[in-house]
């Protein structure tokens, strides 16, 4: 089951990242374009790093994972459409309660 997740936070990662190349669009110079796909980047980062924590210990990982989706909700309104919710923060609960139930069934066995 920590596979899954694992896998399902890469793809989230993805999904989220697919959003900072809408900073190429416009009329700005390339430097400007390029430091906005470096800041719409940043939540992918931070899921990153949290991914990379997994590793270590999936319990952490867990629980900052429903972290960030009650701070998504909060941050970005996800809880005022219910698009947006299961679109952003949903996602992350689903990760986040699964890395906890595979330490939970690893602990276990």
């Amino acid at each position: 089951m920590l596979r899954v997740s694992r896998v399902l936070v890469l793809l989230f990662i993805l999904f989220l990242s697919l959003f900072a190349l809408d900073a190429f669009s416009g009329q700005a110079s390339f430097f400007v374009k390029l430091t906005g796909f470096v800041i719409h980047l940043v939540p992918s980062l931070i899921l990153l790093g949290t991914l990379l924590i997994s590793y270590k210990s999936p319990f952490l990982s867990g629980l900052t994972f429903l972290l960030l989706s009650f701070a998504s909700a909060l941050c970005f309104e996800t809880y005022k459409g219910a698009l947006n919710f299961l679109a952003i923060s949903f996602p992350l609960t689903v990760i986040g309660a699964l890395f906890i139930v595979s330490h939970v069934l690893n602990r276990r066995g």
